[in-house]
């Protein structure tokens, strides 16, 4: 009869990493330790890395698009207040 497969929750599965990278004990002796196949772990501990490369990138260009973003609304904000600037001095003139 075919064994059943186990499900692992996330944060069984980020502990495992976690303990892969920060400890820096192999693969192996890790998997031993918390009864899981070695290619498993493996497999999350590559993944894991593959997705913290990822979020570097991405964290920069994210970076990038708000310190553009911010400028533009500085320059528009600017703008702006010249505008109500000119209007109040227009206001005052028609009233008076």
């Amino acid at each position: 009869m075919a064994e059943k497969r186990r499900k692992f929750t996330a944060e069984f599965r980020e502990g495992a990493v976690r303990i892969v990278t920060e400890t820096g004990k192999p693969v192996p002796e890790v998997a031993e330790d918390l009864g899981i196949n070695e290619t498993t772990l493996a497999s999350w501990v590559s993944r894991a890395k593959r997705a913290g490369k990822a979020t570097v990138e991405d964290r920069d260009a994210l970076i990038a698009r708000l310190t553009a973003e911010n400028a533009a609304l500085k320059k528009e904000n600017k703008e702006l207040g010249m505008e109500r600037d000119v209007l109040k001095r227009c206001t005052v003139l028609w009233v008076k």
